[in-house]
């Protein structure tokens, strides 16, 4: 899992640390950093795709707001990224990796300027790769590579500036290592269901979009094995969703060629009275609950789920299954994830042993940068607790108030 990331100059942090836990809940008023922080993580997740990263962040595609010209704290030119990964929950190794890059002058290009991954184990640090000083002039830049299946053996090698180090060098010798640190960064999934484009029939496919668009088809993909287990568990969490129960939720394949798919779910509005629905006439809430349970089910294990404003759609008094459906299935397939949210509601659900969990992001009244503070450190926040929920300290603005005294 990843247990920290490390943001310098980054959008409108000057320097924060976010930490990730199984289940992460970043608040904060509108414009304070929320989304800047999670694009943090699509950041690490777009440099793994093999090109150069200028070309990804202005793809259409790109989920990064602002492009090349709004990726660092102005009016710094280098920014830099560093995050903390486990190999795993029970063991003492963890890999820290840290990317940093320069803008050109007027925004002609992003290059690396400075890469590294290092092992610790039991305290001892082993270097995987490092760069050397880059010569600003030059497109490439020398890295120091060490095998140590190998003896430690170390190679200088002359890469590519314009993509990540890491997905230059991954398939090298040792690839194990490398691939596990690759894999999780390439397995962030920053999840924004979006309901208008899930009620169209969809491709059959094997891995879900980032808009949630081909629902249907990665449903009615599924091989036998797991199918049913996915539609049971599905039907588990969304039958209690609307006033009256859903018997079953699925996707199915439509048409002569069957290379599409529809979602359906029954429904029972009348004792022994079943309808059957396709998407079309689906709730937006409705779409997004079984969107997002979906992601959960089908992502890989032990990867990183991302959903802003996680309770859209839904109404308050179905949140706490919400936030059960979150615990239980990341619980069960070690899918750590990190939620945003305004609403008072889920907050006043979250039980007493999540408030380490909960991360304030806001803006210092001062400089006007992004800040990122755990709620159990505002310093009068006993006090706040002791005579409000944490759904009333938002609605009232008393956790900015107290940031703001603080800085």
């Amino acid at each position: 899992m990843f247990k920290r990331i490390i943001l310098k100059n980054w959008k409108s942090f000057r320097h924060a640390v976010l930490p990730l836990d199984p289940l992460t809940v970043v608040i904060g008023i509108n414009s304070s950093g929320k989304s800047n922080a999670v694009e943090a993580l699509e950041f690490l997740r777009l440099i793994t795709l093999s090109n150069e990263i200028k070309t990804d962040l202005i793809s259409s595609s790109s989920t990064i707001r602002g492009g090349v010209n709004g990726i660092a704290f102005k009016p710094e030119t280098r920014f830099t990224i560093e995050t903390l990964i486990e190999a795993d929950r029970e063991s003492s190794v963890d890999f820290l990796y840290t990317i940093s890059l320069e803008i050109e002058p007027n925004f002609k290009n992003i290059q690396i300027y400075h890469e590294s991954l290092i092992m610790t184990i039991d305290g001892e640090k082993k270097i995987f790769f490092e760069t050397l000083p880059a010569n600003s002039e030059s497109l490439e830049i020398k890295a120091l590579v060490r095998d140590y299946l190998s003896g430690s053996e170390e190679t200088e090698k002359l890469l590519s500036r314009q993509q990540s180090i890491l997905s230059q060098v991954k398939t090298s010798a040792i690839n194990i290592q490398m691939n596990f640190v690759f894999q999780k960064l390439r397995n962030i999934f920053i999840f924004n269901p979006e309901p208008s484009k899930m009620r169209n029939y969809s491709a059959r496919s094997d891995t879900l979009q980032s808009d949630g668009s081909n629902i249907a088809g990665v449903l009615a993909d599924l091989p036998d094995s797991q199918k049913t287990d996915v539609e049971n568990t599905l039907l588990k969490y969304i039958q209690h969703l609307p006033e009256k129960d859903i018997k079953k939720v699925w996707g199915e394949v439509v048409g002569r060629l069957g290379k599409d798919a529809m979602l359906y779910c029954t429904e029972e509005w009348q004792p022994g009275k079943t309808t059957e629905i396709d998407a079309t006439t689906m709730s937006d809430g409705t779409l997004r609950f079984i969107a997002i349970i979906t992601a959960l089910l089908t992502r890989p294990e032990k990867s990183q789920i991302v959903i802003e404003d996680v309770d859209n759609g839904l109404h308050p008094s179905r949140i706490k299954l919400l936030l059960r459906m979150l615990k239980e299935i990341g619980e069960q397939r070690e899918i750590d994830i990190l939620v945003t949210t305004h609403n008072p509601a889920l907050l006043d659900a979250l039980e007493p042993e999540m408030m380490p969990f909960v991360i304030v992001a806001y803006r210092d009244p001062e400089t006007g940068e992004s800040k990122l503070t755990p709620l159990e450190e505002i310093v009068n926040f006993p006090k706040l607790y002791a005579s409000n929920s944490i759904g009333e300290m938002v609605t009232k603005g008393a956790v900015e108030r107290s940031l703001s005294r603080k800085s």
